[in-house]
């Protein structure tokens, strides 16, 4: 089993880092808002036994520089760079949350580049949200939570906050992943920059972005997993984005929340190899 590593690389100018691992087709992580490519670490060595595996700090957050602004347009064109600088044509591109509004708006507006789409969990597919996010969306609020979490005391209070909200089962979260959210917070700009990328993509209306009209322009095979549980954004907007898909699959993960690749990495590792298996031999 392969062993992953931690790099960094410069993309346009700035820093970013990355773990990898493995060797074959190309397969890109984006994780979504307030954590880090670490989120994956568990996934990394077995996804390497088949794939060249890269998760990658996305602007703002781990060892990535600070970007001018948290929009997810930016942040794909973000994705493409890091594409470029790691020297890969093409990829299959797996975002959770956030990192599947970003690996749409990729797969929308650089077709060319992603050899499959996997939407985990995904914002940007229906105006729903959990109502706690729209009220970070306000102003005061959110700065003031924000100011709270870098302490220590407030980056345990959110580390215990976040995993009662993205995890279904209690027995199911990893004490490494509180563990890393507990120092990811302390770290200079992390809360900010998950402050600025909620308010990039959710406002009081909930869901700023609904690209559910422009899924039928996507011509990859495209993988839509969401856990059944998910208590951030609601499992219908997977069934309302499946019927729209022209080369589609889904899959519902029962007793998961909004991260299946943590709460249930056996079955995601699973379902996305199934899925990948069923595709064409990548060519370059």
């Amino acid at each position: 089993m392969s062993e992953f590593v931690e790099r960094t690389i410069d993309v346009e100018g700035s820093r970013v880092r990355y773990l990898t691992a493995g060797e074959g087709l190309p397969l890109v992580l984006l994780h979504g808002v307030g954590t880090s490519s670490g989120e994956w670490s568990r996934l990394l060595p077995e996804l390497a036994r088949n794939y060249l595996v890269y998760a990658v700090d996305l602007p703002g957050y781990g060892g990535s520089y600070v970007p001018p602004d948290y929009a997810p347009a930016y942040t794909a064109s973000f994705v493409k760079a890091f594409l470029d600088s790691v020297g890969v044509k093409r990829a299959v591109v797996v975002g959770n949350s956030f990192g599947g509004l970003v690996a749409l708006h990729l797969a929308l507006s650089e077709p060319a580049r992603v050899y499959a789409l996997v939407l985990s969990d995904s914002a940007g597919l229906g105006r729903a949200v959990n109502p706690g996010l729209v009220a970070l969306s306000s102003p005061g609020a959110g700065e003031l939570r924000t100011a709270l979490d870098k302490t220590p005391p407030g980056a345990a209070r959110r580390a215990f906050r976040r995993a009662l909200l993205m995890f279904a089962r209690p027995w199911q979260i990893p004490l490494k992943w509180l563990k890393d959210q507990y120092k990811l917070a302390q770290l200079p700009n992390f809360t900010d920059a998950t402050l600025g990328t909620i308010r990039s993509v959710v406002g009081s209306m909930g869901q700023r972005e609904v690209l559910l009209d422009q899924l039928p322009n996507l011509r990859m095979p495209t993988l839509i997993v969401w856990g059944i549980e998910d208590k951030v954004i609601p499992y219908p907007h997977a069934k309302e984005a499946i019927a729209l898909l022209q080369d589609g699959s889904l899959e519902l993960i029962p007793n998961c929340g909004h991260l299946p690749h943590v709460e249930q990495p056996k079955r995601f590792v699973s379902v996305l190899g199934q899925f990948l298996s069923e595709q064409q031999p990548h060519k370059e």
